[in-house]
């Protein structure tokens, strides 16, 4: 009994644990949810809900679609150079989607556990862009499931009011200058929160918009 309820944990088939909870770190029912939400007690995942500010879901906006980019382009340098004074940073995923539990979410997925503690023990008395910042430890460790597999190909039809992870992703070139100034910090002597000393970590390469 014991092994099968392990391997339903967190699936559709767990009556007890919500499944969306579990695959994508917030569910659009919340604290009403009629299943269980389960924080893990440790991750190497973090998640910093509502963090990014997207200026297209304003009214007002008036931003082109180029405009737009930069805008996230920056943003996403920002967040990808701060979170490597933590430690080793793996993969960050910001959601585009525009509803209430998703909307700006921010995922930095680390190495190690401990980089994904220290960063979350941190975070929770910083601020950003003179909001402040709310970071929890997140089940997630596995995009794949997490990201809405249509959005990707000819399209989702519920846009951003999907409940899976519409991934909004940097421009070309910034990804590549990320990877390379991360991989260079890291041969350069960049140390991971394990090592007793740590380097700072990369410098962005443009300015913000």
């Amino acid at each position: 009994m014991a092994s099968y309820l392990a391997s339903i944990f967190g699936t559709e088939q767990d009556k007890v644990n919500c499944s969306f909870y579990y695959k994508i770190g917030a569910c659009r029912h919340g604290d009403r949810c009629s299943r269980k939400h389960v924080k893990p007690s440790y991750s190497q995942t973090i998640l910093m809900p509502n963090l990014y500010q997207n200026p297209a879901f304003d009214p007002k906006n008036r931003m082109n679609p180029s405009q737009l980019q930069n805008h996230f382009d920056a943003f996403y340098e920002d967040v990808w150079c701060e979170m490597c004074k933590y430690g080793e940073l793996e993969e960050l995923v910001v959601c585009d989607n525009n509803n209430d539990h998703l909307i700006g979410n921010v995922y930095a997925r680390f190495k190690y556990e401990e980089s994904a503690q220290k960063a979350c023990d941190d975070l929770n008395s910083r601020w950003y862009a003179a909001r402040p910042i709310y970071c929890e430890l997140s089940p997630v460790t596995d995009f794949r499931e997490a990201c809405c597999r249509l959005n990707s190909g000819e399209g989702c039809v519920r846009g951003g009011f999907c409940n899976f992870i519409h991934r909004k992703n940097p421009g070309d070139e910034l990804d590549r200058e990320l990877t390379l100034a991360t991989k260079k910090w890291l041969k350069e002597g960049g140390r991971d929160v394990k090592s007793p000393s740590r380097s700072p970590s990369p410098e962005p390469t443009r300015r913000r918009y």
